[in-house]
C-alpha cells in the first residue's frame, strides 16, 4: 500500500512520534493505522493514551440537566472565532435541550427529529439553515442522554465548553453536599480523563493487549538485556497495574485531596457523611474535537517534504 503524507501526518498527530518513525511504522504495517500505533508503542515511540488525542476541531460541548436527566452534545465549527459567536453558542444550547428531550438511538434518528425550536423543520434542516447564516460548515457530531434511576446526575463544563462531563450516581440520599461531591468527581474526570470506573470494568482483552505492548517495550529496552523472563514478567505486571490505576476513576489519586487518597477513598468519606453509600454508576466525558483531524496545510507540506527526503 502506498504511504501518503496525509497518513504520516495523521499518525504523528495520534502518537506524537517523529515523522520518519511514523513513515517507517506505516511501511511496516502496510498502512494499517491501528497496527502502526501499536508498532510505535512497542518501540517506545508513542504514548498509550495518545491514540484518541488527535488535533481538535473547533466548536463546543454543552451539558444540560433537568431533574434526574442530563444530556451532553458536541457541535463542531471550522474556526474558534465562530465557536465564540453568540449565535453559534445559542444554537449549541438548543441542540443540547433537543437531546435532553430526545429518544433517538443514533445521530441519523436525532437529525430526523422535529426541531424543538420550530416544529416545522427537522434538526437537520435547522442545522443547514444555521450553516447558511453563520457561513461556516457546522456539524452536530454526537450526543448522549443519561437518566438516574436510583440517585442523581450532575454536570460539569470546563474551558468554556471544551469539555463536558455527566456523572450518574446511585445514592439513597441526594442533598447539596452529595451533589457538590459528585461535581468534584466530574471535575476529576474532566482533568484526568479516565476510561473506566474501576478495574472490574476493564476487559481481559484490553489487559492482554496492553500487556503485549508492555512486553515488547521491555524486550526492546537495552536496560533489560539479559534479564530472566520471570523478572521481566514482574516488571510488566507492575507497569500494567500502574496504567490501570491511571485509566480507572476510582483508583486515580483524587486531585483535590491534600494527602494522596484515591477517588474511592474520597467517595467513602462522602458516603459516611451522607449516611448512605454514594456510588458512581456511569460517567460521560466529551472533549471538543477529540479524534478529529484539523486541517493544517503548512504542516502537511512539511510532512510531504520529509517524505521525499
Amino acid at each position: 500500500m502506498a504511504i501518503t503524507a496525509a497518513m504520516v501526518k495523521e499518525l504523528r498527530e495520534m502518537t506524537g512520534a517523529g515523522m520518519m518513525d511514523c513513515k517507517k511504522a506505516l511501511n511496516e504495517t502496510n498502512g494499517d493505522m491501528d497496527a502502526a500505533v501499536d508498532f510505535l508503542r512497542k518501540n517506545g515511540q508513542a504514548k498509550a493514551e495518545k491514540k484518541a488525542g488527535r488535533i481538535a476541531a473547533e466548536g463546543l460541548c454543552r451539558v444540560v440537566v433537568d431533574g434526574n436527566t442530563a444530556a451532553v452534545v458536541e457541535v463542531n465549527s471550522e474556526t474558534d472565532f465562530v465557536a465564540k459567536n453568540e449565535e453559534f453558542q445559542n444554537f449549541v444550547e438548543a441542540v443540547a435541550n433537543q437531546a435532553l428531550k430526545s429518544n433517538a438511538a443514533d445521530m441519523d434518528a436525532f437529525l430526523a427529529e422535529s426541531w424543538n425550536v420550530d416544529a416545522g423543520k427537522t434538526v437537520k434542516e435547522a442545522l443547514t439553515e444555521k450553516v447558511a447564516v453563520i457561513g461556516e460548515n457546522l456539524t452536530i457530531r454526537r450526543f448522549e442522554k443519561v437518566t438516574a434511576e436510583n440517585g442523581c446526575v450532575v454536570s460539569y463544563t470546563h474551558g468554556g465548553g471544551r469539555i463536558g462531563v455527566i456523572v450518574e450516581a446511585d445514592t439513597a440520599v441526594v442533598n447539596e453536599d452529595v451533589k457538590d461531591a459528585l461535581v468534584n468527581i466530574a471535575m476529576q474526570i474532566a482533568a484526568l480523563n479516565p476510561k473506566y470506573i474501576s478495574q472490574a470494568d476493564v476487559s481481559e482483552e484490553y489487559k492482554e493487549h496492553e500487556k503485549a505492548i508492555l512486553l515488547d517495550q521491555a524486550k526492546n529496552d537495552p536496560k533489560n538485556a539479559g534479564k530472566p523472563d520471570n523478572i521481566i514478567e514482574k516488571m510488566i505486571l507492575g507497569r500494567l497495574n500502574k496504567e490501570l490505576k491511571e485509566v480507572c476513576l476510582l483508583e486515580q489519586e483524587y486531585v483535590k485531596a491534600e494527602n494522596k487518597e484515591t477517588v474511592a477513598k474520597y467517595l467513602e468519606a462522602v458516603s459516611k457523611a451522607a449516611g448512605a453509600e454514594v456510588t458512581v454508576k456511569k460517567f460521560v466525558r466529551f472533549e471538543t474535537g477529540e479524534g478529529i483531524e484539523k486541517k493544517e496545510e503548512n504542516f502537511a507540506e512539511e510532512v510531504a517534504k520529509q517524505m521525499n527526503v
